[in-house]
């Protein structure tokens, strides 16, 4: 099943929080950069009164498959999309301003 919806940048981390769980597939596309990988970890923490999201991600690459963390905050402002892929369910999360 495939899904497409639109939502904020600060939405999508709520999104991201609260639906993304280990073993998915996230796909981040921010700025110039497009990051696919199979999630290991979410997690939150606070800092100066502010929520913070982090994304660990065993990337999908052919040349790159690092473990890398994202802090979805840092980012929020240059997201373009986002794909969430289940087993069963793919939604596309398309960033609007």
């Amino acid at each position: 099943m495939n899904e497409k919806i639109d939502l904020k940048s600060d939405e999508v981390l709520n999104y991201v929080k609260l639906n993304v769980k280990e073993e998915d597939t996230l796909e981040i596309s921010y700025n110039r950069i497009f990051a696919p990988g199979e999630v290991l970890d979410v997690r939150t923490y606070e800092e100066f009164g502010e929520e913070n999201v982090v994304v660990s991600l065993q990337l999908n690459g052919e040349l790159v498959n690092d473990v890398v963390e994202i802090n979805l905050n840092d980012i929020k402002d240059d997201l373009i999309e986002v794909c969430h892929i289940t087993g069963e369910k793919e939604t596309l999360i398309v960033v609007k301003e």
